[in-house]
């Protein structure tokens, strides 16, 4: 059989907490994409292969034979958004191994989406705790939820992008605010970057396509935010908002909605 020229076809870099699980779940609609099985926890869902990151160490062909289609007419998708964060070298090896790669790179305003990824890390602290029993604070350990969630480097977004696009130079860099105000002109955006025709499914397919584009697939529990954590939160992440905003020409204004609910 002849070897495929990409693992993965559609790679997804993040950011975290960017809907980016919204887009695999619309893309994975169509008849042609492929998602590998879920292994949990070596895996997360369908979604996220997590090779660059946790799976190295298995090797580059454990990785191919994850992500090979039954069909190899389809397109494999890997959703990882801890991809945003490699190295250069890492990059290198991932261009290697999908030399041809659609890569997309979802933005979300860097306070809003760190207050959403501090949320999530504290689910996962606290075993789905309701919101009625934890509170984010600006006390002991909240520097070490920080490191935690990678929030610094996730909201890297103009240096994680320089990186990626030494190796990839046709990036698809979406501004979240863009998928809550019209999803439908982004996915018209992604289907064709991925090289997919929204018009060619089936009809069933078509449907299923429909309602997706209707469903939130995540949601972090709304765990209350210190109003201090708030403020040091957007002044450390501010210069790499305005950084993201000169770069892509991007407006990113979910931070006011956050900081009201903080007055």
């Amino acid at each position: 059989m002849t070897q495929r020229e990409n693992c993965a076809d559609i790679l997804c870099i993040g950011a975290q907490k960017a809907s980016t699980s919204w887009l695999h779940h619309v893309l994975n609609a169509h008849p042609q994409t492929y998602s590998f099985p879920n292994m949990d926890p070596v895996t997360s869902t369908n979604k996220e292969a997590h090779y660059w990151d946790w799976n190295r160490k298995r090797g580059p062909e454990w990785y191919r034979g994850l992500m090979t289609p039954p069909d190899p007419t389809h397109l494999s998708m890997d959703f990882t958004p801890e991809y945003s964060m490699m190295s250069e070298a890492e990059i290198a090896d991932c261009k290697a191994l999908n030399p041809g790669a659609r890569v997309i790179y979802v933005l979300r305003d860097p306070l809003a989406r760190a207050v959403s990824a501090l949320r999530m890390h504290m689910l996962w602290r606290n075993n789905g705790a309701s919101k009625d029993d934890v509170q984010i604070t600006f006390g002991e350990g909240f520097l070490a939820l920080l490191d935690e969630a990678y929030v610094f480097e996730m909201s890297s977004y103009v240096a994680n992008y320089q990186r990626w696009a030494k190796h990839y130079d046709d990036i698809l860099v979406l501004n979240y605010e863009d998928i809550v105000r019209d999803p439908e002109g982004v996915i018209a955006r992604v289907y064709s970057h991925a090289g997919l025709r929204i018009g060619d499914m089936p009809e069933e397919a078509r449907a299923e396509f429909d309602r997706r584009m209707q469903k939130r697939v995540w949601a972090s529990v709304p765990y209350p935010v210190q109003s201090d954590v708030l403020y040091f939160l957007h002044g450390l992440l501010w210069p790499k908002r305005q950084a993201a905003e000169r770069l892509f020409n991007f407006r990113f204004e979910e931070y006011a909605d956050v900081l009201r609910a903080a007055i």
